[in-house]
């Protein structure tokens, strides 16, 4: 974990990987995580924390599976939202999309009881960030 301020901008910048967080720093025990989204993640559940999502550019949309049924929430850009332990919840971004994410570190980014997992879709708890930011846009190609 650096000392120094990080540019959310250069830090999106650093990488193109879709649904791949990178770890820009850590609070306490919990990774601060950022991420590219584009289409669909999967249906997964953390049974023992809650997630929570910052939309930093574009729009994210967020199945939700609860006992009073199924829903969506839709977030613009600058929308939080916490998805609460152990409810299933399907990610999916209709635009490219830029996301921050706070996770207790080791989190598995497809939850705690995974089922098939898509090529496009990195079952990780988060990389490194690459400090070397690619000469492109927030969201890059």
């Amino acid at each position: 974990m650096t000392q120094e301020p990080v540019s959310l901008a250069r830090a999106l910048a650093s990488f193109s990987d879709r649904w791949s967080p990178r770890i820009v720093t850590a609070v306490n025990d919990y990774d601060v995580r950022i991420a590219k989204v584009e289409g669909e993640h999967v249906w997964h559940v953390h049974d023992h924390t809650d997630e929570f999502f910052l939309v930093v550019e574009g729009e994210l949309h967020i199945g939700l599976r609860e006992p009073a049924g199924e829903r969506t929430v839709v977030l613009p850009a600058g929308s939080v939202f916490t998805v609460p332990r152990g409810t299933e919840h399907k990610p999916y971004a209709p635009v490219p999309t830029a996301i921050l994410m706070f996770e207790p570190t080791g989190t598995l980014t497809v939850g705690d009881r995974p089922g098939e997992i898509p090529d496009h879709v990195d079952a990780t708890t988060g990389h490194a960030l690459d400090p070397t930011p690619q000469p492109d846009d927030t969201l890059g190609s």
